[in-house]
């Protein structure tokens, strides 16, 4: 019997649970012996372990965060830890790893299969949706919704008091979330990381729309825009809008947590069974994801190092609609 274990490593993000859930029973399906790792790849080098079987996943499907924890790991971006790491798969008769995660996730579980010949398969999970290779990735549907409430509610407010509000939204080097938040939520202006938006800008954008009428004003904005965020950029205009009141809104961590959507936990089964499948069918150092409704891999070295494009159809349309 072949034997395959998972973990979920870098941030958190709604609907890995699912995840686990689909490739342990996905495994089961398949006849292959299934490892949980906890702590991601600290887990992994610590050699904490745990057998589970398909009643182990009962009611997880609609849980936030991961039930199998995540954690940093310095010690696994050293060859030693790797080597570490590896050694504790081979001591349990490991076949393949499949790791749930980003980037960083994705980087090392090529590290690891490169050096030590173990079969690897990621599968793509993080709010920032800015992995190559599919078209969502777990959590971001959850993390969009989220923040549009939080917005819809700011508005709220904002309405009431005719106050010019600006709300940062998580993103550092990608702005998929600024930009679907402030469509769905009206947004009159979209600060993103993919294009360089100075404060002079702003300030002209904002002076043209306050012209029109006096009414409350949002401005979306990544965190990692190169203005230096809500903070900065709202401190940068408040002599040039006296007369309005100025609020800064920080959605931050709020936006990781939470029940997943629906469309999340479709999404996570589906990659996570996928996972399993493309293991079983002899492929490693892949990603599995999802491009036009059609199950895709993807070599895991091409999915870090490379900023997913975002749609500038939706950018356009976004500032026609402003």
């Amino acid at each position: 019997m072949k034997k395959i274990a998972t973990l979920t490593s870098g941030g958190d993000s709604p609907g890995m649970n699912a995840a686990v859930r689909a490739i342990i029973r996905g495994g089961a399906h398949y006849g292959f012996e299934v490892i949980a790792v906890r702590h991601g790849y600290k887990g992994l080098i610590n050699g904490d372990f745990t057998d589970v079987e398909h009643t182990d996943v009962s009611g997880i499907i609609q849980r936030g965060g991961t039930v199998l924890k995540s954690a940093r790991s310095e010690e696994f971006r050293t060859k030693e830890g790797r080597e570490k790491a590896a050694a504790q798969l081979k001591d349990r008769g490991v076949d393949a790893l499949i790791v749930i995660g980003g980037d960083g996730t994705f980087r090392g579980a090529t590290l690891l299969s490169q050096e030590h010949n173990i079969a690897t398969i990621g599968v793509p999970a993080t709010i920032d949706n800015d992995l190559i290779g599919s078209d969502e990735t777990i959590g971001y549907d959850t993390a969009l919704n989220t923040a549009m409430e939080a917005i819809d509610k700011i508005r709220d407010t904002a309405d009431a008091h005719e106050r010019l509000f600006f709300v940062e939204v998580m993103g550092r080097d990608a702005g998929f979330i600024a930009l679907e938040t402030g469509i769905a939520s009206g947004a009159e202006i979209i600060v993103l990381p993919e294009y360089l938006t100075s404060t002079d800008d702003i300030r002209e954008s904002l002076n043209r729309i306050l012209k029109v009428h006096k009414r409350s004003t949002l401005v979306v904005i990544a965190e990692g825009d190169q203005t230096g965020g809500a903070i900065n950029i709202s401190q940068a205009l408040q002599s040039d809008f006296e007369d309005y009141e100025m609020r800064v809104a920080i959605l931050g961590y709020i936006q990781r947590g939470g029940n997943p959507t629906a469309r999340d936990r479709v999404l996570a089964t589906r990659l996570g069974f996928e996972a399993v499948k493309a293991f079983h069918d002899g492929h490693s150092q892949v990603m599995v994801g999802i491009i036009n409704n059609e199950v895709k891999l993807t070599p895991l070295k091409d999915t870090f190092g490379k900023i997913k494009e975002i749609n500038h159809d939706l950018v356009a349309l976004a500032k026609i609609l402003r």
